[in-house]
């Protein structure tokens, strides 16, 4: 189990933000992923370049990992689950999933969740169109403008990074969890997407992921 985690609560709900870039809550035995992107190392193939399907390996590696060390009766995909047109990659994802028979997997579609509806299997995967109500959070892809008052809007989609600088003036861009009154932005769980710089302000809070760890920085000005 991570060491590295950091727990927050919501309306008496326990978030742990793992630096595995994910979130457990021990209440409902859940996991939550956003914005894996398999099957876009395959794309990138077909385009002529040379990235390695190992990619997405690591990643599954890490999603057996964690529901090892945390006791998941349900993970939630938070969008981009797949990335973009069919390719074998998702065979590779399905088989993969077809070896934790007691786990039910959700995906709330986002953007890149264009697969036609027969190929999500019916055995494997419950299939939300646009958002989830799960306690007392709200759960969607992107993030939302019009939250219900007591909820709080756990998101993906930006990729959320923030710009850190160093006692030698060296600057580092990490990714993140991203809090924002009633929201929270997860980061990319797929190791082959890129960060987008949050502009911050008063209030907000970054949970930044570095060294195994989640550190949380809080912007008051």
């Amino acid at each position: 189990m991570s060491q590295g985690k950091l727990s927050i609560h919501w309306e008496g709900e326990e978030l742990q933000l793992l630096p595995e870039k994910s979130i457990y809550l021990p209440k409902s035995k859940a996991l939550l992923i956003a914005d894996p992107h398999f099957g876009k190392a395959a794309h990138f193939r077909k385009a002529g370049v040379p990235v390695p399907e190992s990619v997405h390996t690591n990643d599954f590696i890490k999603i057996q990992k964690l529901l090892n060390d945390y006791p998941s009766e349900t993970v939630y995909f938070l969008g981009d689950l797949f990335h973009s047109d069919w390719n074998t990659s998702w065979n590779d994802l399905e088989v993969f999933l077809e070896y934790f028979p007691e786990i039910s997997f959700h995906l709330i579609k986002g953007n890149h969740d264009i697969l036609p509806a027969e190929i999500y299997r019916s055995e494997l995967w419950q299939v939300h169109e646009s958002t989830l109500v799960l306690e007392r959070l709200l759960l969607s892809h992107e993030p939302l403008e019009m939250i219900q008052e007591g909820l709080l809007n756990v998101c993906g989609h930006i990729h959320p990074g923030v710009s850190l600088r160093g006692k030698g003036r060296q600057q580092l861009k990490a990714a993140c969890f991203f809090f924002r009154q009633n929201q929270l932005v997860m980061p990319a769980f797929g190791r082959f997407t890129g960060l987008a710089t949050m502009k911050v302000q008063e209030g907000d809070i970054a949970y930044v992921v570095a060294d195994k760890k989640v550190i949380a920085i809080d912007f008051k000005e």
